[in-house]
């Protein structure tokens, strides 16, 4: 049985990475996950036999739903094999909640802020939030707004945390609207990014806003079959085009240019002490100069 259970992921190993060369998976199963990983990534697999109960206890204390799936987990060990598997060179995780997989390169959880905790959370946050709303009843921006919520903030794509594509478009006015965000993400880099940051943004504005119970009770709504339309009126007594009118007066009262000028600071004082080094230099020249010419007049 355990043989042919090893089959069987392998197969379905190969099937979802297109390489019928890969190399012979290994198989760790528990009573609640299965992990499949090549056997370079054994101490990795034990890490997720270990955290696997602790996450699912606090997604479902957070949540308050029963987590009653059995996940698959595999571990990539290769980044450009990873990145055929995603699509896209800048994520580094991601579920596939249909088939109750969660895929991880492994090469970017020591790259800050990544961690294999945070962001196996992250996607099981996908698979647990699938798992009792219908897709059609749930918002891509939802989807990963409250991921990203639930796991710190941190989300499953590697961004530049010195460039902020929300505070860009706020102060361009080229946000984008919620409702083009309901079924997918762009993919350009930049739209993708930006698409993030905003779901992360609006959902931690209703946090802040209205209170943790109404993201549950938004939730809880959708969960019943209930539309986001529907969910948000019903929780919150607004209408969700309202809501997002009012998430971007929020943001467009602080300004932006403080908030760029906070966020790199560092850099600003660096170049400012470039700039101030430079101008030392150019003083120093002129100085040098002058005592030269005086000496040649005096020689004279």
């Amino acid at each position: 049985m355990i043989r042919y259970l090893q089959l069987m992921l392998f197969g379905v190993l190969v099937a979802i990475s297109g390489a019928v060369h890969a190399v012979q998976p290994a198989v760790l199963q528990t009573e609640n996950v299965t992990i499949v990983f090549e056997p370079s990534l054994q101490t990795v697999a034990d890490d997720v036999v270990r955290l696997y109960p602790k996450l699912r206890r606090e997604l479902e204390g957070f949540l308050g739903w029963n987590f009653d799936i059995n996940p698959r987990v595999v571990l990539i060990s290769q980044h450009r094999r990873f990145q055929e598997l995603s699509g896209h060179k800048n994520f580094v995780a991601y579920a596939i909640p249909q088939k109750n997989l969660v895929v991880i390169d492994h090469t970017r959880m020591n790259m800050r802020p990544f961690t294999l905790e945070i962001t196996l959370k992250h996607e099981l946050c996908h698979l647990f939030l699938h798992r009792y709303v219908n897709n059609r009843n749930l918002p891509k921006w939802l989807d990963e707004g409250v991921c990203q919520w639930v796991s710190d903030g941190i989300g499953e794509l590697y961004v530049d945390k010195n460039w902020s594509g929300l505070d860009a478009a706020v102060m361009a006015g080229r946000v984008i609207p919620f409702r083009r965000l309901g079924d997918y993400f762009p993919r350009d880099r930049a739209s993708l990014t930006l698409a993030y940051e905003q779901s992360k943004s609006f959902i931690n504005y209703i946090d802040r806003q209205y209170g943790y119970g109404a993201l549950l009770e938004i939730l809880a709504f959708l969960k019943n079959g209930e539309s986001i339309d529907y969910a948000v009126m019903g929780s919150l007594d607004v209408s969700l085009e309202q809501l997002e009118k009012e998430w971007l007066a929020q943001l467009d009262t602080t300004p932006r240019w403080l908030i760029f000028l906070a966020s790199h600071i560092y850099a600003i004082l660096f170049f400012l002490a470039a700039i101030m080094t430079m101008f030392g230099f150019i003083r120093l020249l002129i100085k040098r100069r002058r005592i030269y010419r005086e000496w040649e007049e005096e020689d004279d």
